[in-house]
């Protein structure tokens, strides 16, 4: 399902037909609360004014979101690092660019009662959203670590299980299927309302803001406005929580059908960093982790981050800038 905004110019009328659309996706989670709260609180449709149409199409996983942008059916879109990375890959660092962060944390490996470190988990099954995503990496990082070895089909001394929808591993762990997981909000929320406890938390950057690179060429005044957009769906997320909670699940009770429970929403947002700084150091940090595992080729993320169109935006409202 997708949601289309379209902007109203200041004497109330509305866009042409000749609008230029902007079709921008995002992942039905609370680590793409920038997202959520941008479309809920018409942060988009504001600085993107009349003359662009604005569709916003939710996704179940990065992947897909990062097969729309390189097939041109995405303009725009909040990912995961580790699905940027591939994008970057996949097209010779022609394709796509990241233009600012949206979320840092707001991910932890939760397990049943009674495991206390890695080793606990020997023998078991363990899941995580997808196979070579932010936490498929982080989780297998962990476990070699802690000498515990995994491998892309399931085997080893700990099974990891990739799972989609994320919301079948709630249901495995309800279950007894998992022992554990590592997941983001607010799916780690609910395996602990489910009795789950949480053993260490995951720090990385979680989401980023992309765009292709042809789109921002020829483009940037969109992408600018796009950028005032996400900053201020963050200065509202910093300054009024719970509002922009209140937002971010409107958005997802519009697109899923129904929004999260109060105490889950509260806790997730809690848990999560959002900022517009990708967090260079954490995205150089993901790579070394994924190549070190098999689960990505050798890459130099240099380039990927183009600062400047963000950079201009803070520097306008009195921000600190972010480094490449």
């Amino acid at each position: 399902m997708a949601i289309v905004l379209t902007g109203c110019s200041a004497d109330g009328t509305s866009p042409t037909a000749s609008a230029a659309p902007l079709r921008l996706g995002y992942l039905t989670r609370i680590t793409h609360a920038t997202a959520l709260v941008g479309i809920a609180d018409g942060f988009f449709t504001a600085q993107l004014g009349p003359r662009v149409n604005l569709t916003a199409q939710p996704f179940s996983q990065g992947t897909e979101e990062v097969t729309a942008l390189l097939s041109g059916q995405l303009d725009a879109a909040y990912v995961g690092p580790n699905p940027a990375f591939n994008g970057w890959q996949k097209s010779g660092g022609k394709a796509i660019k990241i233009i600012s962060g949206a979320a840092s944390g707001g991910t932890s490996m939760v397990v049943k009662p009674g495991i206390t470190g890695a080793a606990d988990l020997k023998g078991k099954t363990v899941a995580d959203p997808a196979l070579g995503g932010n936490q498929d990496v982080s989780l297998r990082d962990w476990l070699a670590r802690n000498g515990l070895k995994t491998n892309i089909r399931g085997g080893g001394d700990v099974s990891v299980k990739p799972t989609s929808p994320e919301s079948a591993i709630v249901e495995q762990f309800r279950s007894g299927q998992i022992a554990g997981a590592l997941d983001s909000a607010p799916f780690d929320v609910q395996m602990i309302k489910a009795g789950a406890v949480r053993l260490w938390s995951d720090p990385s950057t979680i989401t980023v803001l992309v765009v292709r690179q042809d789109f921002l060429a020829a483009h940037p005044d969109t992408v600018a406005a796009l950028l005032r957009a996400n900053v201020q769906a963050n200065d509202r997320i910093a300054t009024k929580p719970e509002a922009a909670a209140q937002s971010a699940n409107t958005t997802l009770a519009k697109t899923l059908g129904k929004g999260l429970d109060p105490d889950v929403l509260a806790a997730s947002f809690q848990e999560t960093t959002f900022t517009n700084d990708p967090g260079m150091a954490s995205l150089h940090e993901l790579v070394t982790k994924a190549v070190a595992l098999g689960l990505l080729q050798p890459l130099d993320i240099n380039g990927l981050f183009d600062p400047e169109p963000l950079n201009r935006i803070l520097a306008a409202t009195g921000k600190p800038q972010v480094a490449a």
